[in-house]
């Protein structure tokens, strides 16, 4: 017998001896740095390296979210009070999940993680260069707990479709990832394709970027917000001046800009250390529309936009923070859409598309409050 035909034999012969599902556990998956992580079995302890993943990991796992969690950052909590709510509502084991540190700020506990003994640390892009410096991979790869990066943030366009297709893999349910990715682009393109066949002017926007929560003038360059200004056919004026999806612009550049529509971004910040004069946009926040509203006219008080063509015409709003940072940008870019060219998408209903994918996908109810008008509707 040659020696190729032993070694088939043998192999073969082995094969019988190995339950099946231990040849179909291993899996490998691309995270979106680029790195191949190979996993021997499904992932049954995971470790969410910022809390608000939770608004990608929630469509894949809608039956309950938490299954798998064995830690997070506070950051959904501090950062979208009523988001967080709703969910340890429905889910009230997520109160007992152990909070982490942030890498980036020095404060993550690495002997927490090893305690918490995860299969895998998910973080975000934007934490790789912390890692790096600390040699977390290496450090966390001696005992057997791998990390992937995923993003919805930094690099919306090139990485929220495979972010979801990653939880999808990592959670067992790719089929979940498709059909969120593949409502992701029907919706969008309701946009999108209308803009390009319509092809109307651009009016220019500034994106106040966490409206009252940090200093005048915070914005989006040409991605995140930024990018989804464009998408919804507006000019986002922070990409003629910011490199990056995030950074500052003076408050005499805004004036000079002289934007045609303001957009605020906000959320429930009353669990963030130092946050007021906030604008309070979000699930529940309907309930106290009118405080909402005064908020963002209190802001526009600030001489960086009381000259501004935005606020003389009426065309000033508030928008939820957190679609910054989860796959629901495409409720924003509808949204946006409707402020930027309301004839053109008068029939465009963003709180009826929200609600059907909260229907569809999320465990948790619709709420409507996501956006405030300066200017109440007659």
């Amino acid at each position: 017998m040659s020696l190729a035909k032993m070694i088939a034999v043998s192999t073969a012969a082995l094969a019988t001896l190995l339950p099946i599902s231990a040849l179909a556990e291993s899996f490998t998956v691309t995270d979106v740095v680029g790195r191949e992580v190979t996993f021997d079995r499904p992932v049954q302890r995971v470790i969410l390296g910022e809390g608000r993943m939770l608004y990608g990991l929630a469509p894949i796992e809608k039956e309950d979210p938490f299954a798998k969690v064995v830690g997070w950052r506070n950051d959904l909590k501090n950062n979208d009070g009523d988001g967080y709510n709703a969910y340890v509502k429905k889910f009230p084991k997520a109160k007992d999940i152990p909070f982490l540190g942030n890498l980036t700020d020095g404060t993550l506990q690495t002997e927490t993680v090893v305690d918490l003994k995860p299969d895998v640390m998910l973080l975000p892009i934007g934490n790789k260069k912390a890692a790096d410096e600390v040699k977390l991979e290496e450090m966390l790869d001696g005992i057997g707990v791998k990390i992937v990066y995923i993003d919805f943030r930094e690099h919306i366009l090139d990485n929220t479709e495979p972010s979801l297709k990653i939880l999808g893999k990592l959670f067992g349910h790719e089929d979940r990832a498709d059909a969120v990715a593949a409502y992701w682009k029907q919706q969008m393109a309701r946009v999108t394709d209308k803009l390009k066949q319509a092809n109307p002017k651009k009016p220019n926007v500034f994106m106040y970027r966490a409206a009252g929560l940090v200093e005048c003038c915070g914005t989006f360059g040409p991605d995140n917000f930024g990018l989804m200004v464009d998408w919804a056919g507006g000019h986002n004026l922070g990409s003629d001046f910011l490199p990056g999806y995030t950074g500052s612009i003076n408050a005499e550049q805004v004036v000079a800009s002289n934007p045609d529509v303001i957009v605020a971004t906000g959320a429930n910040w009353s669990n963030t250390k130092d946050a007021k004069d906030f604008v309070n946009v979000g699930p529940n926040a309907a309930a106290s529309v009118e405080d909402s509203r005064e908020a963002l006219n209190a802001l526009m008080k600030n001489p960086a936009f009381t000259g501004s063509k935005a606020v003389a015409d009426g065309r000033v709003h508030a928008i939820w923070h957190q679609f910054y940072t989860s796959p629901y940008q495409f409720v924003a870019v509808q949204q946006m859409a409707k402020w930027f060219h309301p004839e053109l998408f008068a029939d465009l209903d963003p709180d009826a598309t929200f609600e059907k994918f909260h229907e569809r996908f999320l465990p948790v109810d619709y709420d409507p409050g996501y956006w405030v008008d300066a200017k109440a509707a007659k």
